[in-house]
């Protein structure tokens, strides 16, 4: 096992983080900057953002089934360096779109390849793995905002403070140069490619399972400052502070997931995690004391952390030869799980209320259970 590979693909997941988290966090301040934009004109930067990403994932992943899988890597860290600079240097609103999709598109190439290649270095334990991989997006996505949070309140011009960023992805560019990746080429008669895979009725189960943990970690995520402020009567810099808290647990949860691998496994690892997250869902939605219903969505995320990754480690052990096309696909269906459960729940508070919401999507982790 390879650990310096290990440690600079966790390092390429926080850029995958950074990719993804440095939008929302200074959506207020574009709109400063360039101008008033619109809610609408805001959200076709977030939008730009994910089209880019899933575009990166779908768009290489059949190609990296052939082609040298670090190639992958240092294009998908150059498009990052480029899409932060290019965000930074953007003189108009266009330009600063289309920057938000050149990050997504290297946010993108980056989250499909890197998988495969931890799994590929780790075979004999790719659950766990995979797991302490995730857990750096969830130390990403903290960083950032702390980052970004400190800039703002020292007063470093968002510009700047997005070129200060542009160093992580420049170093572990640098990083790669020097280091062999694994090949992840499959020969063409034991490829098991996504024609073959979308024959087998078990990989379908794996897509919707997967989509169902997508939604049950961002249902509860998209959410949670929402429903401690509104439900919950909690100040505003609480439900800020509980999102925060809720990608801390889940960083520390992935880190611990190991542990919970080797004693009942990767699918009983799935099973208590979807079951667990369900019930911490109900509780959260029907508690009255609102620090026990706080404290139970937190621990929606202490015990859905484990579900992505553990899910990704168990469909690579029951298909070996399934290869970047077909981590593409499982993560293609866990993104649409995270685009529609945000949007299930915000369309059910809208006719009744957010504890109803949270109740029903509650489904999502009891399917996965």
């Amino acid at each position: 096992m390879n650990t310096r590979m290990l440690w600079l693909c966790n390092g390429c997941m926080m850029c995958v983080a950074l990719g993804t988290s440095i939008i929302p966090v200074y959506l207020t301040t574009f709109a400063e900057s360039f101008g008033g934009l619109s809610e609408s004109e805001l959200g076709r930067i977030a939008s730009a953002l994910f089209f880019g990403t899933f575009l990166g994932i779908m768009a290489s992943a059949p190609l990296a089934d052939r082609m040298a899988a670090k190639t992958f890597v240092l294009g998908g860290l150059a498009l990052s360096v480029l899409g932060l600079w290019g965000l930074a240097a953007a003189p108009s609103y266009p330009t600063l779109v289309i920057a938000s999709a050149g990050m997504g598109l290297g946010a993108g190439v980056l989250d499909m390849i890197i998988s495969p290649i931890v799994a590929a270095v780790a075979p004999e334990r790719r659950v766990s793995a995979l797991n302490q991989l995730h857990a750096f997006y969830c130390v990403g996505v903290v960083s950032i905002v702390a980052f970004a949070s400190a800039a703002i309140a020292l007063e470093v011009h968002w510009r700047m403070a997005v070129v200060i960023l542009s160093a992580g992805p420049a170093l572990l560019l640098l990083g790669f140069i020097s280091q062999p990746v694994p090949s992840l080429a499959i020969e063409k008669e034991n490829r098991f490619g996504m024609r073959k895979l979308l024959k087998e009725p078990r990989f379908w189960i794996a897509l919707i399972l997967i989509a169902c943990a997508g939604a049950t970690e961002e249902g509860m995520g998209q959410w949670l400052p929402a429903y401690a402020e509104r439900e919950l009567g909690f100040a505003r810099v609480a439900g800020g502070l509980s999102l925060a808290g809720f990608a801390i647990i889940m960083a520390v949860t992935r880190l611990l997931a190991p542990i919970a691998d080797r004693r009942i496994g990767g699918h009983g690892l799935m099973i208590a995690s979807g079951l667990g997250s369900g019930v911490f869902f109900v509780l959260g939605a029907t508690l009255a004391n609102p620090w026990f219903a706080l404290a139970a969505c937190l621990m929606v995320g202490f015990c859905c952390s484990a579900l992505w990754p553990t899910h990704l480690g168990v469909t690579a052990n029951r298909f070996p030869a399934g290869g970047p096309s077909m981590f593409a696909l499982i993560t293609a269906f866990g993104n649409l799980g995270n685009i529609f459960a945000p949007t299930i729940t915000g369309t059910i508070a809208e006719r009744s209320d957010l504890s109803t919401a949270l109740l029903v999507t509650s489904v999502f982790p009891f399917t996965v259970g």
